[in-house]
């Protein structure tokens, strides 16, 4: 047997990390400025993540989830007030697809509509709320039939409005940052006017932060800038540092029944302890604050480089756009500067660094970018 082959890959095989760097067998260092898709948030082999997951390796190697596992409960309370949600409830999955089935499933329960609404170019982890972001005919979305999809344009006011006013909207959702549709912005005027448009239609509101949130964008969420509630949020990615897990922040307007959702494996006790020592460590190295500021150095020196067509993001979830094919650029970035990025399409470079990037490192990348421009 061998795997199923889907992802085109470097031929490069890293052999370790530590903290924003990760090695390959022959011993090159690289700069990590992707993190596996944003899922590293405090750096490759954190010696507090890793002291945390061998105790609990030596203490447990069993979970039932029949049972009291006592790491939801501190994980729930930390990661509540740490996002300033503690007043809602905490489900625990596996991964980003799945906490975004459980939200629309909760979504169709609560108002018993099957219609979801969602944003072009928008990437909700190939759930029913998935859209095609690849030129592949073949791959199409959505993939379950159960629920009708419409897309609508990213910030139409109007379209929203048009759309939830015919009262059969199930749920809305919409990622804090789109980061597959090339990092895309929602204005704080848009979600403002997206919270009222749902509330007063009886509309559910998901707030995907599977790639934006945990202290990504500078704040935990990045919803938080236009300062309103979701109704559901989505987590995974840097939740675990690697470990998957995947959550649903679950506002108090839900009531809990017995067999409404279910998981094997979500919630169990490695992933609980790792999601707890990423709580830990975002909050006593203060990484939010750290991916604001270098984050907003990024981009102000990113601005000033020629040859680029535009800059956008927050925080350090950034996207740098050409006006040409970057696949080359970034070949060279990997190969010749030892450093990793990421892509949106064809000519978008996105860089989802691990919190912990400093300003000397962020230097390092601006100065190898512009030899190779």
């Amino acid at each position: 047997m061998k795997p199923f082959d889907v992802y085109p890959l470097f031929d490069i095989e890293i052999d370790k990390g530590k903290l924003c760097n990760t090695y390959d067998k022959q011993g090159n260092e690289y700069l990590d400025l992707y993190g596996g898709h944003a899922v590293i948030s405090i750096g490759h082999s954190h010696p507090y993540f890793v002291e945390k997951m061998k105790k609990q390796l030596e203490e447990l190697i069993f979970y039932s989830n029949s049972v009291i596992n006592p790491l939801q409960a501190e994980l729930a309370e930390k990661l509540g007030k740490i996002s300033g949600y503690d007043d809602y409830s905490l489900f625990l999955i596996n991964s980003g697809a799945e906490a975004n089935e459980n939200a629309l499933k909760l979504a169709s329960f609560y108002n018993n509509r099957s219609k979801i609404v969602s944003f072009r170019k928008a990437f909700h982890g190939r759930t029913s709320a998935a859209v095609r972001v690849t030129d592949n005919p073949n791959i199409t979305a959505p993939i379950n039939k159960a629920m009708e999809v419409e897309y609508i344009p990213l910030n139409d006011a109007e379209a929203v409005s048009n759309t939830l006013r015919r009262n059969d909207v199930a749920a809305v959702i919409i990622e804090g940052i789109q980061g597959v549709g090339g990092i895309q912005i929602p204005t704080e005027h848009f979600l403002k006017h997206l919270r009222k448009e749902c509330t007063e239609t009886n509309t559910v509101l998901i707030l995907d932060e599977i790639q934006s949130g945990y202290g990504r964008s500078g704040k935990f969420f990045a919803h938080q800038y236009a300062d309103i509630r979701p109704d559901i949020i989505t987590t995974a990615k840097g939740m675990g540092n690697g470990f998957p897990i995947g959550g649903v922040l679950i506002s108090p307007m839900f009531k809990p029944v017995y067999g409404m959702l279910g998981t094997t494996f979500g919630g169990n006790h490695f992933a609980c302890t790792a999601a707890i020592a990423v709580l830990d460590v975002i909050k006593n190295e203060k990484l939010i604050e750290n991916a604001a500021n270098v984050g907003s150095y990024l981009l102000k020196e990113l601005k000033m480089l020629p040859n680029i067509k535009d800059v956008r993001g927050k925080g350090l979830m950034i996207g740098i756009e050409f006006d040409f094919d970057a696949k080359e650029l970034r070949k060279r970035l990997l190969f010749e500067k030892k450093i990793f990025t990421g892509a949106s399409g064809t000519n978008i470079i996105r860089l989802l660094p691990p919190l912990c990037l400093s300003k000397q490192q962020a230097d390092i990348f601006l100065q190898r970018l512009k030899e190779c421009l």
